[in-house]
């Protein structure tokens, strides 16, 4: 007795059972694992290392994005074979979870300040252990197969290791110094952040034009500026050194506004003699590019702010003041003092901290820095030369532009939650001793009297190791020698620079390889209208929510297969509404199949004789295994997804299904062999599903198993069945054998004949339930029509009594309907039917259609197209005007 499933497929049953289950059995674990008996270190690995979450971090479209990819790619190889691992784990994300722990203190009357650094990362801990794992349960909920006995935490001890490693080592080679440089400053963090907690809005500011007046004279230059409180640290006043206007002015000196200080006028190419009055303000100490303008001029730096960006004592009588307020107060008081020009609306591209909101400030700072010229060319070179791939290639351009002007990066952080940076200071002789032990003396004199540098490291320095420091580097373990390098690094284009690259160039620094060989990059994931994702608009859309609601594979496919390399894509409820309802489509075909088990012999009495619909759907499924194998093997997901989709729904459960009710009702062979179709289709189908859509298909594989067994070993796959869909083998393409060109031909006339009769009874609106009569002129198509016939008469609604099938030519007649679909010619009575005025008019509609084409192709190939174009592109047009010339012919037929 043939298991009766549930009418709908019911997701909150079933996902945490499975996900669980494939984790009891172990499948999340290599199959071929260094650390097990009958280890083989010659068969290569698939491996995957998880962009590392934020442990403060709560499950967002984001997570759901790159987990759902990178799942699919471990799925599908798993299921190739190969011994896979996909290595989890959280980043310490040194400033989110500081400020979540600062702002829990807050809410208890105390700070980070009043307890001091060792109790207040007690504190961060203690955090950590009570909601840092609720990020990698969400990551669970999505399917992710995750070998979750390797899970890493950036800040476990090996990590830590790894980091004191390579610090050390980039110090010794004279790669890491400290010095000052222009960082991004947040006055809320009080702390440099890296430019990816910079982000940029555009918002409505002012353009301040002042008077620089020139030392000694009445003349002035007239200066334009967004930031009058920056006047307070200029060095120079730089000009075109083409700019007529100003050159008798270079070399002379002005007096900065309010302070008195004299600075030079010089000429650089980088002025743009258009924006504003053609002369700017040179403030190294605070702006990007006129630190670069300094650097070649060997101007002073002056910082005038302080870290809490007051102004300090270089600003004079505006010292103390918020740097909002001294730019009111500085100019009132140089308006009072005729210094003035205008004020213009002007609109700003404002930097802002991704964490505070506040505008970040550009500061030369004394901070810890890599110098990463060499590391950046080789990590240029392994792109250029073919050792790393980058999906798509378009960025490639991005990736070698960002490489090839590269600055050194600022690794210093003023927080306490992250990697301390190894370095201690002596308090008698005043050197620095950097080393991968804590040391207890100075290395240079032997004082005791040493203290460590408080800051800690970018979090970015911990995750550029992340590659190889979670499989064991420094020390050469058997997961670093088996898993090292990696395979696929997947993640988002927005980081290729702020990660990807970093890992990059420490992949080939510390371990002499590329840390993996191709590089997939996901878009951003907008609304339905393509605009950004934000509490504001209020068109967030959580992850976690919709699982609830429609399901985990709904989501992922809906993500998988609405997604391209490097492309955002748009997202809407609807949309995984839809793909809910093909889960359940999934699922009920399976029902109908595993029902009808029951109506089958144990076994057959002939060899199988297949039909035109048996033919069509083997010939089908094998070009689908031949399309679906090669886009997964050129990472086309998404079309793959959608090949599946569409095999499945439009072509399985659409007409094979209902084809396969009537041949299963002939009993005997013929069911046998109609139910043996259906199930061996179904398996394919499952099986190239299983990566986008995890939990249905393993649900369903799993009672298709079952009862297949109980029913008949000549329905197993080729190869028997394994005992979980999660492992078992993926469907290689199938050969052409030759005769499936022919098979699908015939049998999409067929689809195309009842199409027609079908448009025919909706335009008229036939009931569903009335038969219609129709006769069918098939030509040289006579045999595969007549074996038809039961398709006809279901699918198309024709009264069996009143179906007849001929060779010959059909007589044209007013009171019937004519379709013609070359070579077949189909006709239905008009009466009781349609208005016979209407139908003439369609034929006509119809014959003036084919005449177009006729026209158009007579032209064409009447061209100088005959005579350039490929031989088999002159043949192809032939062929069409021949078959509208045939139809028009036969249009003419019946229109009298």
């Amino acid at each position: 007795m043939a298991k009766e499933l549930p009418k709908t497929y019911d997701f909150n049953e079933t996902e945490s059972k499975l996900y669980q289950w494939w984790w009891d059995q172990g499948y999340f674990e290599p199959s071929n694992d260094p650390r097990k008996p009958g280890f083989d270190p010659a068969v290569k690995p698939f491996v995957i290392s998880i962009p590392p979450a934020n442990v403060t971090g709560s499950l967002h479209l984001g997570h759901a994005m790159f987990v759902s990819l990178e799942d699919l790619m471990i799925r599908y190889h798993r299921m190739k074979g190969e011994p896979t691992l996909w290595v989890p784990g959280v980043d310490h994300a040194g400033i989110a979870t500081q400020l979540q722990v600062e702002k829990m203190l807050v809410s208890q009357g105390t700070s980070r300040q009043e307890l001091g650094r060792e109790k207040f990362l007690e504190e961060v801990w203690a955090w950590k252990e009570k909601f840092g794992g609720i990020i990698t349960q969400q990551i669970r909920r999505l399917g992710a197969s995750c070998d979750w006995t390797r899970e890493r935490f950036t800040l476990d001890e090996g990590l830590s290791k790894a980091v004191r490693e390579a610090f050390v080592r980039l110090y010794e080679k004279g790669w890491i110094y400290r010095g000052p440089r222009m960082i991004n400053w947040s006055p809320g963090l009080m702390t440099a952040v890296s430019d990816l907690e910079v982000e940029y809005s555009e918002e409505p500011g002012k353009l301040y034009y002042f008077k620089y007046r020139v030392a000694g004279s009445d003349e002035f230059i007239p200066v334009a500026t967004t930031r009058p409180e920056t006047i307070l640290g200029d060095t120079a006043v730089a000009v075109h050194p083409e700019d007529e206007r100003y050159g008798h002015l270079v070399g002379k000196n002005v007096v900065v506004p309010m302070v008195g200080r004299e600075i030079p006028v010089i000429a650089d190419e980088y002025v743009d003699r258009e924006f504003g009055t053609g002369a700017l303000k040179i403030t190294p100490a605070h702006d990007p590019h006129d630190y670069e303008i300094g650097a070649r001029h060997n101007l002073p730096s002056i910082n005038v702010l302080n870290e809490d960006a007051t102004i300090n004592e270089q600003g004079g009588p505006y010292e103390g003041l918020d740097r909002f307020e001294a730019r009111k107060k500085l100019w009132a008081d140089m308006e009072a003092a005729g210094l003035v020009i205008k004020v213009e609306p002007y609109q700003l591209k404002v930097p802002r901290s991704q964490r505070g909101g506040e505008i970040i400030e550009p500061m030369v700072s004394t901070q810890w820095f890599i110098d990463i010229e060499q590391m950046g060319k080789a990590g240029l070179e392994a792109v250029r030369d073919g050792r790393i791939e980058i999906i798509p290639e378009r960025f490639k351009k991005v990736y070698y532009n960002w490489m090839e002007n590269l600055q050194d990066w600022c690794i210093s952080r003023q927080l306490w939650w992250g990697h301390r940076i190894p370095v201690w200071y002596c308090d008698d002789c005043r050197e620095m001793t950097v080393a991968r032990e804590d040391p207890t003396v100075c290395a240079h004199c032997g004082s005791p009297q040493i203290h460590q540098d408080p800051d800690v490291l970018d979090t970015w320095f911990s995750s550029g190791l992340w590659p190889f420091s979670t499989l064991g580097w420094p020390e050469e373990t058997p997961d670093l020698k088996y898993f090292y390098p990696t395979s696929v690094l997947e993640t988002g284009y927005d980081i290729l620079f702020f990660w990807v690259a970093r890992m990059i160039m420490d992949g080939l620094e510390f371990t002499g390889e590329a840390p993996f060989h191709t590089v997939y990059l996901h878009g951003l994931i907008r609304d339905e209208n393509g605009q950004k994702m934000s509490k504001t608009k209020n068109n967030v859309i959580d992850p976690l929510e919709v699982m609830d609601e429609l399901g985990t594979d709904a989501l992922r496919f809906t993500l998988l297969v609405g997604s391209t390399p490097g492309n955002d894509m748009n997202l809407s409820l609807k949309k995984v509404e839809a793909n809910r309802n093909f889960a359940n489509k999934l699922w009920n075909a399976g029902r109908f199949i595993l029902r009808n088990l029951d109506a089958i012999p144990a076994k057959p009495e002939d060899e199988p004789t297949w039909t035109a619909a048996d033919s069509w759907i083997w010939a089908r499924l094998k070009t689908l295994t031949e399309t679906v194998n090669r886009l997964f093997e050129t990472y086309q997901f998404g079309e793959a997804g959608r090949q599946i989709y569409d095999f499945f729904w439009g072509e399985f459960a659409d007409w094979y299904l209902e084809i396969s009710k009537d041949q299963i009702a002939e009993g005997g062979d013929r069911a046998f062999y109609t139910v043996q179709v259906l199930v061996r289709v179904l398996d394919t189908c499952l099986r190239y599903l299983h990566p986008f859509t995890p939990f249905v298909t393993e649900a369903l594989w799993g009672h298709l198993k079952e009862t297949c067994q109980e029913t008949s070993d000549l329905l197993a796959p080729e190869g028997g069945w394994e005992e979980a869909l999660i492992v078992a083998k993926w469907p290689e393409a199938l050969p052409m054998e030759g005769w499936e060109a022919e098979a699908i031909e015939d049998f999409s006339l067929v689809q195309e004949m009842i199409r027609a009769i079908r448009n025919i009874r909706a335009e008229n609106k036939v009931q569903p339930s009335r038969k219609i009569a129709c006769t069918i002129s098939a030509g040289e198509k006579v045999a595969l029509i007549e074996h038809q016939k039961q398709t006809f008469i279901s699918l198309a609604g024709l009264d069996p009594e009143a179906l007849v099938i001929v060779k010959e030519p059909l007589a044209p007649s007013d009171e019937q309907i004519t379709l013609v679909i070359t070579p077949v010619e189909i006709t239905i009575p008009l009466a009781g039917l349609v208005d016979a005025e209407a139908e003439k008019e369609r034929l006509s509609k119809e014959l003036t259609e084919a005449e177009s084409q006729i026209e158009r192709l007579e032209k064409l190939l009447n061209s100088p197209f005959a005579q350039k174009a490929p031989a088999t592109l002159v043949e192809k047009e032939r062929a069409k005007l021949a078959e509208y010339q045939e139809t028009a012919a036969r249009l003419k037929l019946q229109l009298g």
